[in-house]
């Protein structure tokens, strides 16, 4: 079974065993972006009670985020950890996308791909997983995001590159598949999806992926 076959080959059993996965939960783009920035190192039930605090409070916008001070932003999104460090993330967000795009998201995602994940990652705090999720769930643009999980699993069906560097685990998505944004968002969502409740690092085996995964790993 070539790469490309592999591929569809996972996705058809996760979707098959987990159903379709609904990824991002969020009311708006900005939320997503909001979120992307929250989650990281990060479980996602700890965002959803940062998030709620943020709603509490109407301050999820990007004029009030600018406005609040850091340290009340920081008390509000305390239950997602690294508080502080996530405050300052989202002020240098919000300060570029009200300076450079008065706060229309629109016009930053209205950028060609490459442009705006460029321009993501010109941001503070905005990694390549980060810029990825905005890119993907958020400008709804086809990318396909590289986190902890998909690493793993890859690893495990022995699909994981010599070369562990993001774009190398990236690279057999965006050249196997087609680029199509629900594709990606569906997949990346199911992976992480088997990645938490059943391939942890302690792996619960056997599982729908298991005849696809390496035997040196399934003996082992």
């Amino acid at each position: 079974m070539d790469t490309r076959d592999k591929l569809l080959e996972i996705y058809r059993r996760l979707l098959a065993h987990y159903g379709p996965q609904r990824w991002w939960p969020a009311d708006d783009p900005f939320e997503v972006v909001v979120g992307a920035i929250l989650t990281q190192s990060a479980a996602w039930g700890n965002v959803e009670k940062a998030i709620t605090n943020l709603k509490k409070a109407d301050a999820l916008s990007p004029a009030t985020l600018r406005r609040l001070p850091t340290d009340d932003l920081a008390r509000l999104i305390y239950p997602c950890g690294y508080y502080n460090a996530k405050a300052q993330k989202l002020k240098a967000f919000v300060q570029v996308l009200g300076e450079e795009y008065t706060d229309d998201l629109e016009a930053l995602f209205s950028l060609d791909m490459p442009q705006l994940r460029g321009k993501l990652l010109s941001i503070y705090g905005i990694g390549e997983e980060t810029a990825d999720s905005i890119i993907l769930y958020a400008a709804g643009k086809p990318i396909f995001v590289i986190d902890a999980y998909t690493r793993r699993i890859l690893r495990r069906l022995g699909l994981g590159p010599a070369n562990e560097s993001y774009a190398a685990f990236q690279e057999p998505f965006t050249s196997n598949l087609p680029p199509q944004t629900c594709l990606f968002n569906e997949y990346h969502a199911l992976l992480v999806r088997h990645g938490k409740e059943v391939c942890k690092k302690k792996p619960l085996c056997p599982c729908c992926l298991s005849s696809l995964c390496s035997a040196q790993f399934q003996s082992g």
